[in-house]
């Protein structure tokens, strides 16, 4: 009965009286009645309320009690989300309306507050949907009428219903656990709660409009559709309100269950997550701290999460806390089962300086340890699916064994899989350095960090015992990122994810760009790729494609990145995410424009389910660039213009317009050798190393690939053809017949070499600088580009013939544009 006792203290602390506890036959059905349907005073602004400890075993009750009680729960419950859903959406009844007339003249409300008054309550709709539908369809199995129950209701119209068999044991525990790892929605909505409040109070004063609107909305309420009257702050504490009374109805939910059953420790669990959550935003709407500062204030937790700390004794997954005025690292450890925290380190906000970086490839052991791992990691998952395929249950020792190896491959995965680092360096001269997997988590610490600490102006040194001690209190992010842990296979899509990056539009300044692309789920296949810079410009164009392959994706996380102009670290301007469902996952390709701060990238994706081939136990080696036929090379990379070609290229539009002799003089040898070497073996360390090199060695490698290419980019079969073409006399018959020649080449080919002939040109625009004109460039490039038959041997006439036709085709008026990647299929392609 301790749960009563409990439940009774925090329905008193609000004002309701709890029943008796001699109404045993009442309990139940009163409580939930109180803690879901009783209309109360309860709009009080006032910070939220830490729900009390409950026992940590269920009550003893006949398994047939705690199972009949345990349904009055669950129906309850129906109801009550039912209800919710409703307010919800009389909340939002409004947000159209007020969004239409921000743009008027006469607006009620600016776009700005409209976002801050309904921020997040679409989200909380659309997760509260989700579970009650669930909730709905796992609780009710639909039976026919029988006999008796038709007769008795025969000749009323609510005798045509459909009657329920509602089953005691069936199983939601799964419902629970994914609905309380998707609370971290109410954490952006209790966080601007009090700025939607603000703006709601300070609007009816000033506003007549807005005052008529916001004390009479009209809600629908139960399946008689009773009418109800709110004001829009009563709507907008409701999910302040939910979240508690949910946490509450877990306790009770979890004490009714049989300890036997199926869904008891999947509530339990549940229930720690949910518990956790509440207490970390008690502590953060509550803004108690663990230590005071000198202007009056509380130390406030921002955010927590794990990343990996790098240091000499190596690399250790370890929990990080930003508070307000610090960063503090620790480490999770327990004793029996009591879990805490042990301290690590600690840096002050105040001038605190963070840099972040892309890590190397690491050595080739723990590049063939890495292998081996994600085969071992795929072949537990198969094995784990077999299990649970087999009917031997979610909790046998079996499946428990496959799990812990699998989260122990995982964990080995992201602490040494090659990452981000950031390293901060603190004006005390202690500096620390950490890793984080992916660039979009990256960069949401590194912002949340920077923010904080141009904020912070003092630094009070901490009680580090008793901050450390709070941590376990304070916690947001109860578990590493570890994809097992949180694995629904329902909800998860397996297969090939296509994105074809095609442009972006929105920059500030003209930039070299490029966007990285990652995805969530096991890591049996590289989860990131991104793509090559764009040309300097305002209006940056990639048409690249990226495939992934995938098991166990939700996410698909897009970060924009510009590259430094400098040695220093690049400038990443903005990040999105996208959820991947497959329900309305896409077969064919869809066109879409997502916004990443103040930059908009257009895209195109499709989703291709299939089972997934095990992955090499071996890492794949690169394949070359140099010395191998072009179309292969495209072929590999998915484009028509190879990577190398365009990075050299933008690379020499960059930095080298205004050399003079680009392309005639030649880079260091030693340097060239260094660029070929990157690029047949790592393409991010070749564009790496093409900032910081001699533009000349970068002009002389583009040169040395074309030179080394098996056959020439002209194939030459059309030498002779080339030969009578520069021949005719009527320049205009001589252009179309040069352009026919060039439509007949390969798609590679030809739009390589419509993507150099325009560079070229560019070239050539600033030969007043350069001293490179068309024809001093058709001499450079001539020889490469253009070779003859091995049977001719007029080596004067081959060289006339290989310049003239490249300085023609500079001095074409209709050159077409080039395509970097093959078009989309209109006939794939989603409207």
């Amino acid at each position: 009965m301790e749960l009563y006792r409990e439940a009774d203290h925090y329905l008193m602390s609000y004002g309701i009286s709890p029943v008796t506890e001699n109404a045993n036959d009442m309990r139940d059905s009163d409580l939930l009645q109180d803690v879901f349907n009783a209309e109360t005073d309860w709009v009080s602004h006032s910070p939220l309320q830490t729900l009390p400890c409950v026992s940590s075993t269920p009550i003893a009750n006949s398994p047939d009690d705690l199972l009949q009680k345990r349904l009055v729960v669950l129906k309850g419950l129906l109801t009550s989300e039912e209800i919710y859903l409703t307010e919800l959406e009389t909340l939002l009844t409004p947000m159209k309306a007020l969004k239409a007339a921000a743009g008027t003249s006469q607006p009620v409300l600016s776009t700005e507050e409209v976002r801050t008054v309904f921020y997040q309550i679409p989200e909380l709709r659309d997760l509260h949907k989700d579970f009650y539908s669930s909730l709905k369809t796992r609780l009710h199995s639909e039976k026919g009428l029988d006999q008796e129950d038709s007769s008795q209701n025969q000749g009323t119209e609510e005798s045509a219903v459909i009657l329920y068999k509602e089953d005691p044991q069936v199983p939601v525990g799964d419902l629970f656990l994914k609905f309380v790892n998707q609370l971290g929605v109410y954490r952006g909505f209790i966080d601007n709660y009090e700025n939607a409040l603000e703006i709601v109070q300070k609007c009816m004063q000033s506003d007549q409009r807005f005052r008529t609107l916001a004390e009479s909305m009209m809600s629908f309420k139960g399946s008689d559709r009773v009418k109800t009257k709110y004001t829009m702050e009563a709507l907008l504490y409701k999910p302040l309100d939910r979240v508690m009374k949910t946490t509450l109805v877990l306790h009770e939910l979890w004490n009714h269950t049989p300890p036997d059953h199926h869904d008891s420790v999947l509530l339990q669990e549940a229930l720690r997550l949910s518990s956790s959550f509440l207490s970390g935003v008690n502590e953060r709407s509550q803004c108690k701290r663990a230590v005071m500062l000198s202007k009056g204030e509380r130390r406030q937790l921002i955010r927590d999460g794990f990343v990996v700390d790098v240091c000499e004794s190596g690399h250790n997954l370890r929990h990080l806390f930003l508070y307000a005025d610090l960063l503090l690292c620790v480490k999770l450890t327990s004793t029996g089962r009591q879990a805490h925290y042990r301290f690590c380190w600690y840096l002050p906000l105040v001038g605190l300086k963070l840099q972040w970086a892309s890590e190397q490839l690491p050595s080739s052991e723990c590049q063939i340890k890495i292998s081996k791992t994600r085969a071992k990691m795929y072949q537990l998952k198969q094995a784990l699916q077999q299990h649970m395929k087999g009917g031997k249950g979610s909790f046998s020792r079996a499946v428990e064994r496959l799990r812990r190896k699998l989260e122990e491959c995982e964990l080995w995965l992201l602490t040494n899989t090659p990452s981000f680092t950031l390293d901060l360096h603190s004006t005390s001269g202690k500096s620390h350095t950490i890793r984080l997997y992916s660039l979009y988590d990256l960069d949401e610490w590194k912002e949340a960090t920077e923010m904080q600490s141009g904020k912070s102006i003092e630094t009070v040194p901490p009680d580090l015992l008793s901050v450390t001690g709070s941590c376990i209190k304070l916690r947001m992010t109860q578990q590493p990122p570890l994809h097992c842990v949180k694995s629904n296979e329902k909800l998860h899509i397996c297969g090939s994810i296509y994105v074809m990056v095609h442009s972006a539009c929105g920059l500030q300044h003209p930039s070299s760009v490029y966007v990285c692309v990652e995805v969530d789920g096991f890591e049996f296949y590289d989860r990131r790729k991104q793509t090559c810079l764009s040309a300097f410009s305002v209006t940056p164009v990639w048409d690249e494609e990226l495939v992934f392959q995938v098991d166990g994706a939700q996410q698909l996380f897009l970060v924009v990145v510009s590259q430094s102009e400098s040695d220093s670290q690049d400038n990443i301007l903005g990040r999105a995410v996208l959820l991947l469902d497959p329900d309305i996952m896409f077969k064919k390709w869809k066109k879409l424009t997502r916004s990443l701060g103040h930059i908009d990238v257009t895209l195109s994706m499709k989703y291709l389910p299939h089972p997934l081939e095990p992955p090499s136990c071996t890492p794949l080696i690169p394949e070359p660039v140099f010395c191998v036929q072009i179309a292969q090379v495209a072929k590999q990379e998915g484009v028509l213009v190879p990577h190398i070609v365009r990075s050299c290229v933008e690379e020499v539009e960059r930095r080298g317009l205004n050399e003079e002799g680009i392309y005639r003089i030649s880079g260091a040898s030693r340097e060239i050798q260094e660029l070929k070497h990157a690029f047949n073996t790592n393409y991010r360390e070749a564009v790496s190393k093409l900032r910081s090199l001699d533009v000349n060695a970068v002009s002389g490698t583009l040169k040395l690939y074309f030179r080394e290419l098996p056959l020439a980019l002209i194939p030459s079969d059309h030498f002779q053809g080339f030969s009578v073409a520069i021949d005719i006399a009527d320049p205009y018959v001589r252009a179309n017949h040069m352009l026919a020649v060039l439509q007949a080449l390969p798609d590679v080919n030809r739009n390589t070499f419509l993507f150099l002939l325009h560079h070229l040109r560019r070239v050539a625009e600033k030969q007043e600088q350069n001293k490179m004109s068309f024809s001093n460039l058709a001499t450079v490039f001539g020889p490469s580009l253009l070779r003859p038959p091995v049977d001719r041997v007029d080596i004067s006439q081959e060289v006339e013939v290989q310049v003239q036709v490249i300085n023609l085709y500079l001095q074409c008026h209709n050159l077409p544009e080039p395509l970097l990647t093959k078009p989309l299929d209109l006939e794939e392609l989603e409207t």
